[in-house]
Parts: structure tokens; C-alpha cells; sequence
């Protein structure tokens, strides 16, 4: 746990759905106070895919200290504990040097591991893994779902559509434990000392955020996102790797083998874009009711 006394450094979490403005918002922010950026994106946190995962540029990494961005490899998959791990120690690193922290991105489940705590879920043998995920492959995911159903309902309606990963370990953790994963989460202990810290939501309206989703990636293809994509796919990474499920990577990828042309995979990307925005605006607000929402990204007073 990060401790913190009476006189310890601020901690903000500054959350948002993808192109909220919650990264100029971070570092107008660290400018002002001092403080040093913890990255809470899962997907810029590897190496290789800055310009697709919207990370800071090296002019913005210039202007605060910035942890935790591009750490990774993209075949080094990162789990909620693990960044939890790195995340609690960067924090207590700044708060050592007398620094303010700022945690900023657009990953929910990270805020919640800070903010609530972690399962310390019993390791699952591997042959129980195994046995899940060949269940999953052989009846699907909506059958899947219906099996998962009974076993631990919350994890089922939670989880989103196409996370193959996050439905097998809630599958297999039921059936090696005999307890649901959603309640060893439930007996969990926050890694941040409530009252240590402030949250908050950057909510801009909606059609807002959507033009920029558009906007943003047409940006991405002129600053080399199909540069990096290509990079990636050259290493022939297995595509169930987190890195590979950025926003937009499987539709460039489609583009540079012939399927597509490039104005498609930029339609279909946007349309990704805009259905993954819409997904973080819904957790944010099931999840940080009561954290304030910003609209813009000019800092108010801390």
C-alpha cells in the first residue's frame, strides 16, 4: 500500500475515455504543480505503438516527468497486478522525492486496483487454463458466456464482448477455486490510503469526443501509426497479445495486407474508436459516480 501522512504530496487520478483531452489536462496540470505523469493506459504501455496508442510525445515527456509509457514489450503481455505493482512503487518513488503524482489515462480496471484494491486470487493450474480455453474455442463466446453464467454472473455481464482472455480466467478461477473471481475481488484492500487522493472524469460531450476520435486518427496515419503497425506484424507476435488489441491496430493491419483500402480501415477504426469511447464513458460512470466530471481540458485549481 502507498502510505501517505497528513503532509504527503496530492494524488489525481485524471480518468476519460480515449481523446477526452485527459493527457493535455495531466500535463497543464503537472506544469502547474509540479507533480510527475504514472501512465494508466494498458496499451501505452508498450514500446512500439506510441503514435497508435495516442502516447506522449518526446516534446510532452520533456515537459514533466513521465512514468511508466512504453516500458514494455509488445510480446510481454502486462496484467492489472503487474501494473499494480509498477504503479504503487513509481508513486512511493515520487512521493519520496516531495513530488506530487498524477495517474492519467483511460484504463478503468487500473483506477479500481488503485483505488479499491486487487484480488489475491490462489494461482489456477495451468491445466485448468487450458481446459477453459479449449472450452471457449470449441463452443464460442456466446455459448461460453451461458456456461460462465452461473459461475459468476457479475464477470459475465462485466466482461466486454470479445475479451476472450478476462472470460477464460474468470471461467477458470470458478472452477479451480470454487469461489468466483468477482468475489475474491470482493475482499480486496486499496493499494492508495483513501483520502490521499482526487479523482477525476474528463466528459466532454459527446459529439465532441466523436469528432475528435475522427480527427485523432487521421492524425495517427500522417504521424506513422501504418509505420508502426508494420512493425509489429513483421515480428508475426501472436495477435492475442494485449499490445495487438489497440484501438485500430487489427484494421491497419487488414489494410497493409491487400484486404482493405486505407479510407476504409480508417471508417472501420473510426467506428471501433467511437464504440470503445462509448464503452469507457459507460464504466466511468457505473464505476467513478462520484469523482467530478470535466468537460474540457483546462486545469482548475488542485
Amino acid at each position: 500500500m502507498v502510505e501517505s501522512s497528513d503532509i504527503a504530496p496530492r494524488i489525481w487520478l485524471i480518468a476519460g475515455p480515449t481523446a477526452s483531452g485527459k493527457s493535455a489536462h495531466a500535463l497543464q496540470l503537472a506544469e502547474w504543480t509540479g507533480a510527475e505523469i504514472v501512465n494508466a493506459d494498458s496499451m501505452q504501455i508498450y514500446a512500439g505503438l506510441r503514435v497508435l496508442t495516442a502516447g506522449p510525445s518526446p516534446e510532452e515527456r520533456a515537459r514533466a516527468p513521465h512514468h511508466l509509457f512504453e516500458v514494455a514489450d509488445a510480446a510481454d503481455g502486462w496484467s492489472v497486478g503487474r501494473w499494480l505493482e509498477a504503479a504503487t512503487q513509481a508513486i512511493a518513488e515520487i512521493e519520496a522525492r516531495g513530488n506530487p503524482v498524477i495517474v492519467v489515462g483511460g484504463t478503468g480496471l487500473y483506477f479500481r486496483a488503485l483505488t479499491h484494491g486487487l484480488a489475491d486470487v490462489p494461482p489456477v493450474p495451468e491445466t485448468q487454463r487450458e481446459i477453459s480455453g479449449l472450452l471457449y474455442a470449441a463452443r464460442g463466446e456466446a455459448e461460453f458466456r451461458e456456461i460462465l453464467k452461473p459461475l459468476d454472473p457479475e464477470a459475465e455481464a462485466r466482461i466486454e464482448v470479445g475479451d476472450r482472455q478476462r472470460l477464460v480466467r474468470a471461467h477458470a478461477v470458478a472452477m479451480a477455486t470454487g469461489k468466483s473471481l468477482t468475489s475474491w475481488q470482493t475482499d480486496t484492500k486499496p493499494a492508495l490510503r483513501p483520502g490521499s487522493w482526487e479523482g477525476r472524469v474528463l466528459d466532454p460531450p459527446r459529439a465532441e469526443l466523436y469528432a475528435r476520435c475522427d480527427a485523432r486518427l487521421s492524425a495517427m496515419v500522417e504521424q506513422g501509426a501504418l509505420d508502426e503497425v508494420r512493425a509489429m506484424e513483421a515480428r508475426g507476435l501472436d495477435p492475442s497479445l494485449p499490445a495487438l488489441k489497440a484501438v485500430g491496430y487489427r484494421e491497419f493491419a487488414a489494410h497493409l495486407r491487400g484486404e482493405t483500402t486505407l479510407e476504409q480501415a480508417l471508417d472501420a477504426a473510426r467506428q471501433e474508436t467511437r464504440r470503445y469511447a462509448k464503452r469507457q464513458l459507460t464504466w466511468f460512470r457505473n464505476q467513478t459516480p462520484d469523482w467530478p466530471r470535466l468537460s474540457g481540458e483546462s486545469v482548475s485549481a488542485p
